[in-house]
């Protein structure tokens, strides 16, 4: 199954901790085309006053694991990056990775939702879709990823 991984870096070496989880999760992919967007500097959306600038990029693999199972993985990657595991809403983090989509699964669970439910409202995650899957049309959705990001643009 395709997956889309939305990644941000506010703290540290953002470029270093982004390229090393890009990384990591091309050795998660297991075959066909991987695809990455380019790094996009961000300003904090929703975070404390006088939060740093954000990295942001997304990145879409093939992996044959549950949704769930990929999930507890990608929070895996962001405690070994240093991310506390409990922290303050919005606060700084050196990684956030969120499972956006998983093919047409739609799922809606306390720990995951599937597709991601605000990606459409967010332009530091769809700037960066919207260059990999333009075309990108899921479950629930009026609207292609580029007409979204044409609906709310670059803010």
């Amino acid at each position: 199954m395709r997956a889309g991984i939305a990644l941000g870096s506010n703290l540290g070496d953002r470029n270093a901790i982004l390229t090393e989880a890009i990384g990591h999760l091309r050795d998660l992919h297991e075959e066909g085309e991987f695809l990455v967007s380019g790094l996009h500097e961000t300003w904090p959306m929703n975070c404390p006053p006088g939060s740093p600038l954000f990295l942001n990029a997304v990145v879409e693999l093939e992996t044959s694991l549950e949704p769930l199972i990929f999930f507890r993985q990608l929070q895996s990657l962001e405690m070994a990056s240093g991310r506390p595991e409990y922290r303050g809403i919005n606060e700084p983090r050196t990684l956030d990775l969120d499972l956006l989509y998983c093919d047409g699964i739609t799922l809606c669970l306390p720990e995951l939702e599937l597709p991601h439910p605000r990606i459409t409202e967010r332009s530091f995650v769809l700037v960066p879709l919207a260059e990999i899957r333009p075309d990108l049309q899921l479950p629930g959705w009026s609207y292609t990823c580029q007409d979204y990001l044409l609906r709310i643009g670059t803010k």
